[in-house]
């Protein structure tokens, strides 16, 4: 299953040479993580109140391919890869949105690497096992 975000781009997004500031893209796919969780019924908020955890980035790889540019309209897609007791692995990518929505253009890609954690301590632990089931509907 492909969760999809648009996002919008704006003059904050972009760098000196009006294109996407390159870090910004993990901003991106971090919103999109954020409301493919969301999708699933899981409220990162909540997490830490309920269950005592939070999932937290242990790892990325990012391609860049081509720019954004100021008032683009993108799709950022998260994909769940992996999923074991401790973390999960997603794969990301942000499309340009073309005239027509069949011709997308891809920018950027990623692979996000997310551990779960003990709030209060911030060491590694198990992912809780009514997560995990919703992480795999």
């Amino acid at each position: 299953m492909v969760f999809e975000f648009p996002i919008r781009i704006y003059w904050e997004d972009t760098d000196a040479g009006g294109i996407v500031f390159y870090a910004n893209y993990l901003k991106f796919f971090e919103r999109a993580r954020t409301e493919w969780l969301r999708s699933l019924g899981i409220h990162q908020h909540m997490l830490r109140e309920q269950c005592g955890g939070m999932f937290v980035v242990a790892g990325a790889a990012l391609k860049y391919l081509r720019p954004a540019r100021l008032d683009d309209e993108l799709i950022v897609t998260a994909r769940l890869q992996e999923a074991g007791r401790a973390g999960m692995v997603l794969a990301q990518q942000a499309f340009l949105v073309s005239a027509t929505p069949a011709d997308r253009t891809l920018l950027c890609e990623g692979r996000i690497r997310a551990g779960w954690v003990d709030a209060q301590t911030m060491k590694p632990a198990r992912i809780p096992s009514d997560i995990l089931q919703k992480l795999h509907p």
